[in-house]
């Protein structure tokens, strides 16, 4: 498959580190709209979205700095400078902490955790009504309870326990995910704020690899740099045994494990959702040993698992 346009500025080779600034403030630049009032708003203009020289107006800085921030010929931005970008660039709270983290150093390794502790998985088994899981950094599912693997069961690749490839890879999951669109940008979102400063990973860079070839999709959302912090919201899902589903969930950074989020999924008090959700758990108990395994390098102990 031949990737062009923003599919091609998506691939692994162009986030090799050596201006990763750079290719954000291209990025963000070209998606924000031309103010009506400036001259050659309409078709004429050659490029989407704002030209350099109104973008360093909005940020109060010279056209010739931004544009060397740009092509990498500036790499020392003061905290002002990434400030007045930020609000240039209308950028949220997460977007500015990605920025500032883009002008600091680049960080080439990483030493996550590998595996989650046995007293985290034991907790997470009690949450009999509760989907439950642990994410890695690059969104494998590490560890989840009985309910949350009879949760994405419907999905085929639920079995290799990566939500990005079930997002992207899965034929089931535009009929599984109510919105998909939405849930698509929100997981590439959390995978680059969650690999924030860690860009030249290897492991990092063969996983955008893979999905960038199998999916123009995934190739075109990276290329926007979008970034979302796994935070709170509510996600709508469709459930072949219980129906439609409208779940909350909150993110925790599991202390003592690097790279390791927990996240858990809960319907509102009283709602038809709660309900579903409780039929749900009870089909979980029922079926032990599921689908969704653990993305372990090496097999826990039995004690250990979460099922």
């Amino acid at each position: 498959m031949t990737l062009r346009g923003p599919a091609r500025r998506g691939y692994p080779g162009h986030m090799n580190g050596r201006n990763r600034l750079g290719d954000f403030l291209r990025a963000r630049r070209e998606r924000l709209s031309p103010p009506a009032e400036t001259d050659g708003a309409g078709p004429s203009r050659r490029t989407p979205g704002l030209r350099r020289e109104e973008v360093a107006m909005l940020a109060g800085v010279s056209t010739d700095y931004y544009v060397r921030l740009e092509q990498g010929r500036e790499r020392n931005p003061s905290t002002q400078v990434l400030n007045a970008l930020a609000r240039a660039f209308q950028l949220r709270e997460e977007e500015t902490e990605y920025l500032h983290t883009l002008a600091g150093p680049v960080r080439r390794s990483r030493a996550d955790a590998d595996r989650v502790s046995a007293g985290l998985v034991r907790l997470m088994q009690h949450w009999t009504d509760t989907p439950a899981f642990v994410l890695d950094r690059l969104m494998n599912i590490r560890a989840c309870n009985a309910i949350g693997r009879c949760l994405y069961e419907p999905l085929r690749l639920s079995e290799q326990g990566n939500l990005l490839r079930m997002a992207f890879l899965d034929p089931a999951a535009p009929e599984f995910y109510v919105d998909w669109q939405r849930s698509a940008r929100n997981v590439v979102g959390t995978l680059r704020a969650a690999n924030s400063g860690f860009e030249e990973d290897p492991a990092l860079a063969a996983f955008i690899g893979e999905l960038s070839v199998q999916s123009e999709e995934f190739a075109r959302l990276w290329a926007r740099h979008d970034v979302r912090g796994k935070v709170g919201d509510t996600k709508r899902l469709h459930h072949p045994e219980v129906g439609p589903l409208a779940l909350r969930y909150e993110s925790f950074t599991v202390n003592g494990a690097p790279g390791q989020q927990l996240i858990v999924y809960h319907a509102d008090p009283g709602s038809p959702s709660e309900d579903s959700l409780a039929l749900l758990g009870s089909l979980a108990g029922s079926r032990r040993g599921g689908r969704v395994p653990v993305a372990q390098r090496k097999p826990e102990p039995r004690s250990a698992t979460p099922w």
